[in-house]
């Protein structure tokens, strides 16, 4: 078990208990199997002969949902006692799959509706848990973080109505903008990247990946990835460059200025390979154009990571990269829903997040620091060490 050392010598602050609401319950059980085998390992391990009450269980997840009535209003509903514990209430956002009705009329949830639902739930526990801590890997309205013009302040709107609701810890993956945090400056706002687990499932599906400065680089296919890639440079040791985006300011499409052009700053990638980072895959057009002229420029094989894939206009422009061999693989995480259909893909490759959250989720309710599990770097080190012996 990771962090067995730190942990037991720390005293949880008050029983843990899972609240997933719909379109995060598969993620939720998968999560909760790995923090049942944690709590049971380290109570194992346990040599002080206290037994804490609710520490170790078959299952943390309790039992929740958001009905709703035939014109669309909704209510939340904790069909368990939640007093006195440390809950964790799982959300995400992006899961597009479900439905309601409205007055004979199917509709699809949106942010907007995963969002009060969320609100929902924590009304639902009425005050009565220790402290309310949320789960939510892709941040609400994390997009629209900053002001131009007369504009909404969304995701810091919404970071601030869930402080003034209780919320103590607000939990999330890869932020478009992790400033936006500072709209809660007294509460807690974490957040963790996937570094080490793309890099794990990368190893374990490209057995031939070599990563080393003569076969390898890392690209940043806008400003905004350039952290991002830097510390991947900066661990593997090995070159970067990035593309910037050519806008036309003077026109809006799809709410957004669209792109004139990819231009390039960085050596050449001719016969290497190239690793393109991100935090995630919208429609994907950008990163689509960013493969092919990587290819256009002799790249030997284009691995694209991102954190979050939502393939927004569908996954037909992605086969048909594929098939023409401008991309190879495609990583995302499993923190946000996907389609079916993707996971069928010959290109598709799942960087698996439930062990890393579960181990999160312990390191907080201990109310030890979160350091030692949101640096990577030790493990990416020892995790690139074995590659390079086989």
């Amino acid at each position: 078990m990771p962090n067995i050392e730190l942990l037991e010598k720390s005293i949880p602050v008050a029983p843990i208990k899972i609240a997933a609401l719909a379109g995060c319950q598969d993620l939720a059980r998968e999560v909760d199997s790995k923090l049942v085998r944690f709590r049971k390992e380290l109570a194992d391990h346990n040599q002080s002969g206290v037994n804490l009450q609710g520490y170790s269980a078959n299952s943390f997840l309790i039992d929740c949902e958001c009905p709703r009535f035939g014109t669309g209003e909704g209510k939340g509903f904790i069909k368990e006692s939640v007093r006195g514990v440390d809950l964790f209430i799982m959300v995400d956002i992006t899961n597009y799959s479900l439905t309601y009705t409205v007055c004979g009329h199917e509709n699809h949830m949106s942010p907007d509706n995963h969002y009060q639902d969320l609100k929902r739930i924590i009304s639902a526990a009425t005050g009565k848990a220790h402290r309310i801590n949320v789960i939510m890997p892709f941040l609400y309205e994390g997009r629209q973080h900053k002001r131009n013009k007369r504009e909404s302040l969304d995701c810091a709107l919404a970071l601030k109505e869930l402080s003034d609701m209780g919320v103590s810890n607000i939990i999330t993956f890869d932020a478009h903008d992790p400033r936006v945090q500072n709209s809660i400056p007294l509460k807690g706002f974490d957040n963790f990247f996937p570094t080490y687990q793309f890099l794990k499932a990368l190893l374990r599906h490209v057995p031939d990946f070599r990563a080393d400065n003569d076969h390898l680089m890392i690209i940043s296919p806008d400003e905004g990835a350039m952290s991002r890639a830097v510390y991947f440079s900066s661990i593997l040791g090995v070159d970067m460059g990035m593309f910037y985006k050519r806008r036309d300011y003077s026109i809006i499409v799809n709410g957004k200025n669209p792109i004139v052009a990819h231009e390039f700053l960085g050596d050449s990638v001719e016969g290497k390979d190239v690793l393109v980072i991100d935090d995630m895959i919208s429609s994907g057009g950008s990163m689509l154009d960013v493969a092919k002229q990587l290819k256009e420029r002799h790249a030997n094989r284009v691995f694209v990571c991102t954190t979050y894939g939502l393939f927004t206009d569908g996954l037909d422009k992605f086969d048909e990269y594929y098939e023409k061999g401008y991309i190879d693989r495609v990583i995302t995480t499993n923190l946000n829903y996907r389609d079916p259909e993707l996971l069928t893909k010959p290109y598709y490759i799942e960087a698996n997040m439930s062990k890393y959250l579960a181990s999160i989720i312990d390191i907080i309710n201990h109310d030890v620091s979160v350091e030692k599990v949101r640096s990577s770097n030790d493990k990416i080190i020892r995790l690139m060490e074995k590659a390079r012996k086989i």
